[in-house]
């Protein structure tokens, strides 16, 4: 029993050691562990401000961007509103009437619901100077509606002031803001656009051709008004101010300097 009784203690000694020799390991790995975790978080912290000094330069780039090449501002246009002119043509015409034709005239059937609209028809964006305007309210029925004419019509072309042309050049400038923005901000686009022209590879720009159809150039504007809205999600710009028809009021939200993530 004495004889067992030693070999127990001697045991019991060895496990004891080995006990203190993993309690050292522990302990080692422990310090490792804290001298990785403050590691980390300095790497992480150097990251965040590598991120807010990337994001500045981005917002930097795109502000003197949009400032000197593509400069966009709210156009007040001088129409007067349909029930107006009727109400002074029309002595019967009731006040509620009047009203009635103008809450009428702003507002906009989307996506199975009317959706009040207060700068449809009553103002327009620029893009790059004042005489390249799009209408606020997204309708740029006027391109198609003259390539259909110009089919049909003989005789000279009105080549100047024509509505047309600067549609099509605002959605030019629209789409080359917006494919170098996607570049500085590192945001994929989901819709592939073209903006420049490339004969020897058979790609056009999308609203540069003459006389698109009108099944392509609603499908090209459908593309771009996506990227915008994409790009405005990247950025988290309030959700509230976007629509889907907005194509440069959109653009104005997401570079404006009130756009605390822009950069991001």
């Amino acid at each position: 029993d004495t004889e067992g009784l030693l070999r127990i203690k001697e045991e019991n000694q060895k496990h004891y050691r080995r006990a203190q020799r993993h309690q050292e390991k522990k302990e080692k790995i422990q310090r490792h562990n804290r001298k990785l975790g403050d590691l980390v978080e300095k790497k992480s912290h150097d990251l965040r401000t590598q991120y807010e000094h990337l994001a500045n330069l981005r917002r930097t780039h795109i502000l003197e961007l949009t400032s000197v090449i593509f400069p966009m501002e709210e156009v007040k246009t001088s129409m007067r509103d349909p029930a107006d002119v009727s109400s002074e043509s029309d002595n019967a015409m009731t006040s509620s009437t009047v009203s009635k034709l103008a809450e009428a005239r702003r507002t906009t059937y989307l996506s199975g619901r009317w959706v009040c609209d207060d700068h449809n028809g009553d103002t327009s964006i620029s893009i790059t100077g004042p005489w390249i305007i799009l209408p606020n309210n997204g309708d740029y029925s006027a391109y198609y509606s003259w390539v259909e004419e110009k089919k049909t019509t003989q005789g000279p072309d009105m080549e100047h002031n024509n509505p047309a042309h600067t549609i099509s050049a605002a959605l030019c400038y629209a789409t080359q803001l917006v494919n170098t923005l996607s570049l500085i901000l590192d945001v994929n686009l989901p819709k592939k656009l073209c903006n420049r022209q490339v004969k020897t590879q058979q790609r056009n720009h999308e609203f540069c051709g003459e006389n698109l159809s009108r099944h392509r150039f609603t499908r090209a504007v459908k593309k771009l008004n996506a990227n915008i809205l994409h790009l405005c999600f990247s950025q988290h710009v309030n959700l509230d101010l976007l629509h889907p028809l907005h194509t440069l009021r959109n653009l104005m939200y997401l570079v404006s300097p009130d756009t605390e993530n822009l950069g991001r």
